[in-house]
């Protein structure tokens, strides 16, 4: 696997920070005290994206990182709502540079699989960024495992490769185990998975009438509305309060000790809400109760789907 590290040589943390709040619930002072509150631990991976919040997600983020530029990896994602052409992905990186504050990309993500565009103008446009350092390591996001392998070859004609893929990954969302992780093992890139607590289903909130995502966003509503997800992070919670161990230091761990995750995203509204989520970097799952969390949620079939190798 190829080592994703700082400009500086430091390996990726084991944790990183997803910026998609700055600028909508967290206003420039609750960035700040996260980003901090983030780099106090030990994160040196920050992600956000063209389409957050208008470009303030970027700029917020850019300043913060500005004044220690070779020390962290700072992560952003090419336009979700165009297509992956040559034209577009030139005009939107260079725009993300300015907002960001930067010459080069550390790692630049395609946000989604674009069917409309040849893989061939896609990722020989993404090779040529990279070879004249303007990015440095190449992305996917939301990829299924064929469109990672399928990239993958393409990106070999152009004598480079797909570094970093970002999967969505929790306890109620695992399909990427079937095909995703194993695909990205096998082609030696890294991993750096997105919504370790499910939009905050995860943390318990909602189990007490707590606003947030799932009940004010019909995507996240829609994406974790069956039953058995809500019952299993009801069972969660119930074991972290046996435990008295939060719950979401509990799911945040479970995603972070799967041998494919290379770093695992967490965010937050402010530093008060991200802590739960932190803690989990010095927070390591015993076998036993690895086990235990595992075992609320159904367990992918495989990609096969032969009940024997189940």
């Amino acid at each position: 696997m190829k080592c994703i590290e700082t400009k500086n040589g430091t390996p990726v943390s084991r944790l990183g920070f997803g910026a998609m709040q700055f600028g909508r619930t967290a206003d420039e002072n609750d960035a700040r005290e996260m980003f901090e509150a983030c780099i106090g631990a030990g994160i040196n991976l920050f992600d956000t994206a063209y389409s957050y919040t208008g470009g303030a997600s970027e700029q917020m983020l850019g300043k913060l990182a500005a004044p220690m530029a070779d020390d962290v990896l700072v992560a952003t994602k090419a336009p979700n709502d165009r297509p992956a052409s040559s034209d577009n992905l030139r005009a939107s990186h260079e725009l993300s540079c300015k907002r960001l504050g930067v010459d080069c990309i550390d790692i630049y993500y395609l946000h989604r699989f674009d069917p409309e565009t040849e893989l061939e103008e896609t990722f020989g446009t993404l090779a040529e960024m990279q070879s004249r350092g303007l990015i440095r390591h190449i992305g996917v996001s939301n990829f299924a495992a064929w469109q990672i392998m399928k990239a993958q070859a393409v990106c070999a004609t152009f004598d480079t490769q797909i570094d970093v893929c970002q999967p969505m990954y929790n306890l109620v969302k695992r399909q990427a185990e079937a095909e995703i992780l194993p695909a990205c093992e096998d082609q030696g890139i890294s991993v750096c998975p997105y919504s370790p607590l499910g939009g905050g289903l995860l943390t318990g909130k909602y189990a007490d009438g707590a606003a947030g995502r799932l009940k004010d966003d019909r995507t996240y509503a829609a994406r974790y509305a069956q039953s058995w997800m809500h019952e299993a992070a009801r069972e969660l919670r119930h074991l972290s309060e046996r435990l008295a161990i939060p719950a979401a230091t509990l799911a945040v761990a479970w995603v972070a000790r799967h041998p494919a995750v290379t770093s695992t995203l967490i965010s937050a509204r402010n530093a008060s809400q991200l802590q739960p989520s932190l803690d989990a970097i010095d927070f390591e799952l015993s076998d036993d109760l690895h086990a235990q969390v595992t075992r609320l949620s159904p367990t992918p079939a495989p990609a096969t789907d032969r009940s024997e190798e189940a």
